[in-house]
């Protein structure tokens, strides 16, 4: 049986979330973040009422904290998430929506003064050519109109205050020329693939409240590179910036490098590091001594590889800190006396904020605790941080703490009227791999009710990357699998961090090179086994699931096995040979196969092809793309579908509207879910009613 699916969205109404505030205190358990409700069930919908609180800006004298929420708009036609910055007051009181309207806003930034907060938005009028691109906009923190503070042509990227708040600096793409634009309109426009770069430069506008217009910008950087990241020296002077030959990703994966430029008019930047390898992100300490960047070394490391160097500002020798604890870059700042240098980490499947000293003593770590922090900011002005903490059975807050001695306390309480399910509880597991090289951590969620009495469905997911990782974040929230829905409909779900994943060092990260779907599945099936011998799994009745490289996983484990009932394949790669060629990733896949092309070691790349491998296949396998998915191409999944069909393996196809490499839009990534269990169920129970609650549309 084979049949090819186009989603159409569903939707159902949602009912508006209101922001509340909760005092200070510890972390809290999960009832004290919604209401725990029987009679409610978990379904992709239900995930899609929480809110999302993405990101964080501390006032430098910490006593404000903005944040940026993110709601999914679901109604009638609607199907887009809308973020709002909100500001809150350090001890939880007096929480404000700061920006409004039908365009996001995000990047929220206080002025060094603390009296004003910068964010990016795309507001105006105009479509087309005319649309209005993203912006630096102001408000004060007293409240009041917001008003624009750039006007760049292309829109902004990233921004940042000067030292002294007198002005914004930020990266812009450069804009088409007359002649360009005179061509697109007269449909004179071919592509030259890899051709006539637009490059990514950086500028500096001054910020003048009082001013009724745009100041003039004045431009810092010039010419045949493009500029990644930037900041300012702390006396305004000099900018510091990291740079490639041009925008590909791929061209990020072989070399960059940092340099400075004066903030005088026609300054000429000056090479500052260049190791040979990928060296970027530099961030100015405080006190102006060093700078610190994060380096591969002196070759590229694809794979992933990203200590933490410094250097003097001046030039001269660099010097490598003491390793970080998965030696994967995440640098996020200073620490306000220039003695530390600030990183946001994995660790297992926690993520913490960590430390290393300037003067080489070991990593310390700043935070504990099993969930996981993110967006951390750090008051320039006093011993005060801001992050969103998150655990399995609790959704994300934003919380404070000082940074010196860690006491975290909830401040807001983002979604106090969204009635909560029973959850289905989340264990950390931990087995040996079978070659006895590693321990190999998983996250087991329970089916909800589960009866210890009874063996369950168990659906094996595995994450992206290779170097994703399944972190101990609120297993309720809206995703491409929504966890808590799989627990709802009775299975309980394994999500396994094999070797490949980040977390657990660089050994461990490179542990997979050239050995996809062996190794790493090996490690996969163990834990499969440990939920069997558990009594949770009923060996019988094991799915599989997976996105990218979690989709690779999926199409190259049915060629190896029949153990499962049924699959489905996320946006997969089961043909490495065809894949190097049409992504835009390809030196990141011949990184993993050692490094070596595809025409130099033809036998390497069909071994690790679930393509050259399809005859093996009995497993019934659902494919799932993204129609515009240029990461993984829609021909990937597409190989494997008319494969499995010209086989006889009963199998589909679901094609993904205007999504990329993932879907974009809440009630296409809520259809996934669906579409996925009632697969599931059909090859599982099949005598069960379809799961999905309208007719398929043919394609």
């Amino acid at each position: 049986m084979v049949r090819c699916l186009l989603l159409r969205s569903l939707t159902r109404p949602r009912t508006m979330i209101c922001i509340g505030v909760v005092a200070s205190l510890l972390f809290l358990p999960a009832s004290s973040y919604g209401q725990i409700t029987d009679g409610v069930r978990w379904t992709p919908e239900k995930s899609l009422e929480f809110d999302v609180v993405q990101e964080t800006a501390i006032a430098p004298d910490g006593s404000r904290i903005a944040y940026v929420v993110r709601e999914a708009l679901v109604d009638g036609e609607q199907s887009e998430y809308l973020a709002h910055v909100w500001i809150v007051d350090a001890d939880g009181s007096n929480p404000l929506q700061f920006t409004r309207g039908e365009q996001s806003a995000g990047s929220p930034a206080f002025s060094p003064d603390g009296r004003w907060l910068a964010f990016t938005s795309r507001r105006g009028e105009g479509s087309g050519e005319d649309a209005p691109r993203t912006q630096v906009w102001a408000i004060s923190v007293q409240g009041g109109e917001a008003f624009p503070v750039t006007d760049a042509p292309t829109g902004v990227s990233r921004f940042a205050w000067s030292p002294a708040g007198d002005r914004v600096a930020y990266l812009s793409t450069d804009p088409d020329t007359d002649d360009e634009r005179a061509r697109r309109r007269e449909k004179r426009d071919p592509v030259f693939v890899d051709q006539n770069f637009k490059y990514d430069h950086l500028y500096s506008v001054p910020f003048d409240p009082g001013r009724s217009d745009v100041a003039y910008a004045r431009r810092h950087t010039e010419g045949d590179f493009h500029v990644t990241s930037f900041d300012w020296s702390p006396d305004g002077s000099t900018f510091v910036f990291s740079h490639q030959a041009d925008p590909r990703l791929d061209e990020g994966a072989r070399a960059s490098a940092i340099s400075t430029v004066s903030f005088d008019a026609n300054a000429r930047p000056r090479l500052l590091v260049d190791h040979g390898g990928t060296d970027t992100d530099p961030r100015w300490s405080p006190d102006g001594r060093w700078i610190a960047f994060v380096s591969s070394g002196d070759t590229p490391e694809r794979v992933g590889l990203g200590d933490i160097w410094v250097v003097a500002p001046s030039g001269g020798e660099t010097r490598k800190l003491a390793d970080s604890h998965d030696r994967s870059g995440g640098l996020v700042g200073w620490s306000r006396d220039g003695s530390l240098v600030l990183l946001l980490e994995s660790i297992g499947t926690t993520r913490h904020v960590t430390a290393l000293p300037v003067n080489g003593e070991p990593l310390r770590r700043l935070t504990s605790g099993s969930g996981v922090v993110g967006s951390p900011s750090f008051a320039s002005g006093s011993d005060a941080m801001a992050f969103t903490w998150q655990r399995t059975d609790m959704p994300m807050d934003v919380h404070v703490s000082a940074l010196s001695t860690f006491a975290p306390r909830q401040i807001t309480t983002v979604n106090p009227d969204v009635r909560m399910p029973p959850l289905g509880r989340t264990e950390l597991l931990t087995w040996r791999s079978p070659d006895g090289r590693f321990d190999i951590e998983g996250l087991l969620t329970y089916p909800v009710d589960y009866d210890p009495s009874r063996k369950y469905p168990l659906i094996l997911n595995v994450h992206g990357g290779p170097a994703g990782v399944f972190a101990q974040s609120f297993t309720g929230s809206a995703s491409t699998y929504n966890i808590q829905y799989f627990a709802q409909e009775g299975y309980a779900v394994l999500r396994p961090n094999p070797r490949g994943s980040t977390g657990y060092g660089r050994d461990f990260r490179f542990a997979n090179v050239r050995d996809w779907g062996y190794g790493d599945m090996d490690d996969l099936m163990a834990g499969v086994d440990r939920a069997i011998e558990m009594g949770v799994a009923h060996p019988d009745s094991l799915l599989l699931m997976g996105w990218s490289y979690g989709g690779y996983m999926t199409s190259f484990a049915v060629t190896r096995t029949d153990r499962f009932k049924a699959a489905s394949m996320g946006a997969g790669l089961p043909n490495l040979v065809s894949m190097i060629t049409t992504t835009d990733i390809g030196e990141y896949l011949v990184a993993h196969m050692g490094g070596a092309e595809f025409w130099e070691d033809y036998e390497g790349y069909e071994r690790h092809s679930a393509m050259y491998r399809i005859a093996n296949v009995t497993t019934p396998t659902q494919v799932i793309h993204g129609e515009n998915d240029l990461r993984v191409p829609f021909t990937q999944g597409q190989e494997f579908y008319r494969a499995l069909g010209r086989l006889g393996v009963p199998t589909e196809m679901i094609v993904l509207p205007r999504t990329p490499h993932g879907p974009q839009e809440p009630k296409l990534q809520a259809e996934v879910s669906k579409v996925i269990l009632d697969w599931f169920e059909r090859h599982l129970r099949p005598d069960r009613p379809r799961i999905t609650t309208e007719a398929p549309q043919e394609r």
